[in-house]
């Protein structure tokens, strides 16, 4: 039974809400009248999230991290035995967020009409994904939903986990950088200027440094909303041109040529293909079907085609291992170890250990450009620094040369 949200007065005139089961608004209503209370508003739950501009859509039911939690929890109740409209159940008595109860609540009114619990999730697309929907019909169809479940909960944990360091090792550097950014503005734009004026009687030649750091001041004092508003021009151009596709192809295969950060995209995104797909062949999803939807996970648009390319290859009938082997912005570890699981027979299995291996060398790499960064900036911010106060203390020192 589909399930609705009310608002309604008891007998003394105090206000309730919260979610009942019916056919319809109208049996909704009447349950209502039966418990005593006069219904004011009776909402379907999916049809209220179907509203443009709810309050509801902002923002998710889950996040991250909540929807790896649930899954956990919803794997371990139904692999204990319980059916899984009592998982919903209790899962949803035990959800602290109204968005979560409202969302249990039509995910079990779903499964009561007869509906599979993958259809179910369907309606819901934005808090669960293409990839995650196909995983529970797999695990449905096999009738080992708990198992995949259980598979589906490691490998959310496993990307939130990955995502959270390489987050973590980016943290430091940028807020060095931005501190440093403000710092040295600051004295440039105030603190020479305020000691500069002390010399500006004087008739006597200043020295060098301080002359081009009065240029600098006077520059950015005088032009420094035009660098700001072109930076921030360049930046809505560069953001709108990301929206073509072509454009975006050729942005994310040059990304991939940089130095270091090239290296770190491409193995992140690697790491999350291969992962995506040993959960998918793992849990019984068709190669084909699995491969499409792991080139999808695929922020990078230029290894996404290569990806649908392999696709195209692995349809016509080629090895997965030949078709990866000829994409190279893919490691070679992936098809190397997709060789090896096909030959043994153990493919998700060695995937899911390319997949552990390539986020591991992610996670070294970040570490270490983190380590190499950090005192790198300290060291620039102190330069630089240095130089302002050198061209701050040299007329200084001229002048006490001059009285002497």
């Amino acid at each position: 039974m589909p399930a609705y949200r009310f608002e309604a007065l008891d007998a003394a005139g105090n206000s309730s809400t919260g979610l009942i089961e019916a056919d319809n608004a109208k049996a909704a209503r009447a349950q209502l009248r039966a418990q005593k209370l006069v219904p004011l508003e009776v909402h379907a739950v999916a049809a209220e999230a179907d509203k443009p501009g709810n309050v509801n859509l902002r923002r998710k039911a889950f996040s991250s991290t909540g929807l790896a939690i649930w899954t956990r929890q919803l794997s371990g109740l139904v692999t204990s035995g319980l059916p899984l409209e009592r998982a919903l159940t209790a899962l949803g008595d035990e959800a602290e967020d109204e968005r979560q109860r409202e969302l249990l609540a039509h995910l079990r009114s779903e499964v009561n009409a007869g509906s599979s619990f993958a259809k179910a999730l369907g309606s819901a697309p934005r808090e669960f994904d293409e990839i995650y929907r196909a995983v529970v019909a797999a695990g449905e169809q096999s009738g080992g939903l708990g198992l995949v479940l259980e598979k589906l909960a490691d490998d959310l944990e496993e990307r939130q986990a990955l995502r959270s360091k390489l987050i973590g090792a980016a943290l430091y550097p940028a807020i060095v950088s931005l501190v440093a950014v403000v710092i040295v503005i600051f004295l440039v734009t105030y603190v020479v200027p305020q000691v500069a004026s002390v010399f500006s009687s004087s008739k006597q030649a200043l020295p060098f440094l301080t002359v081009a750091m009065l240029a600098i001041s006077a520059f950015v004092r005088q032009w420094g909303w035009l660098v700001a508003l072109l930076l921030a021009a360049g930046g809505g151009m560069l953001s709108w041109s990301l929206r073509n596709e072509a454009f975006r192809e050729r942005f994310d295969a040059a990304w991939l040529t940089l130095p270091l950060v090239g290296r770190l995209a491409r193995g992140y995104n690697a790491a999350r293909f291969a992962g995506t797909l040993a959960m998918l062949a793992g849990a019984g999803v068709p190669i084909l079907k699995a491969l499409q939807a792991a080139a999808e996970t695929l922020n990078n648009r230029a290894m996404r085609v290569d990806a649908l390319d392999a696709l195209v290859q692995v349809r016509e009938g080629a090895p997965l291992a030949s078709a990866l082997a000829g994409k190279k912005r893919f490691p070679g570890l992936i098809a190397m170890f997709s060789r090896l699981g096909e030959q043994t027979g153990r493919l998700p299995h060695m995937l899911g250990r390319a997949a552990d291996q390539l986020g591991q060398e992610v996670q070294r790499r970040a570490m270490a450009l983190a380590t190499i960064l950090e005192p790198l900036l300290i060291v620039v911010m102190g330069l630089v620094v240095m130089m302002i106060v050198l061209a701050v203390l040299m007329p200084i020192i001229q002048l006490n040369s001059w009285v002497r």
